[in-house]
């Protein structure tokens, strides 16, 4: 799919089972990302240099997903000016309203997109970021808006009880 546009970013490896719900849809889409392990607390040298090079590596949108304390969406934000979406990962202390908190409640300055708990709010993520490039992308539109199109005629009119 050519340099990708999109980063997919997560603070372990428990949290794919989230996040892919993000590449899943930029795979639908045809949209170029790059997945990575980029924890805000175990790997800071690692985040920093993500954030960084954010911008010279050509992406447009970072999807930050993190469980707990979740500072990586927001410690992202303040790396780079690349558009940063948080994905609040559910945990099994506090059911992800952690991760929420920690994600929706940024300071002046360092906007986060935040997005819903869970693989819904990773799914909403790759269609944000998709929405965004879409601006630029007139082919992407188009599938966006196929996609979108596709989802509303899946849903039917009257119940059934099937």
């Amino acid at each position: 799919m050519g340099n990708p546009q999109i980063g997919i970013i997560m603070g372990s490896q428990s949290d794919w089972a989230t996040m892919k719900e993000a590449a899943l849809i930029l795979d639908e889409l045809g949209v170029a990302y790059e997945t990575k392990i980029v924890s805000a607390h175990r790997t800071p040298d690692r985040l920093w240099d993500y954030g960084k090079s954010a911008v010279g590596r050509g992406l447009k949108a970072i999807i930050a997903g993190a469980g707990g304390a979740a500072h990586l969406p927001g410690m992202m934000a303040s790396k780079t000016r690349v558009p940063v979406i948080g994905v609040p990962v559910q945990t099994k202390a506090l059911s992800g309203v952690d991760s929420l908190y920690s994600i929706v409640q940024m300071p002046k300055g360092f906007p986060v997109a935040t997005m819903a708990i869970g693989a819904a709010g990773a799914a909403n993520a790759g269609l944000m970021a998709a929405a965004i490039l879409a601006n630029e992308d007139a082919s992407l539109a188009e599938r966006l808006d196929r996609w979108r199109e596709a989802l509303s005629t899946s849903i039917p009119e009257e119940p059934s009880d099937d």
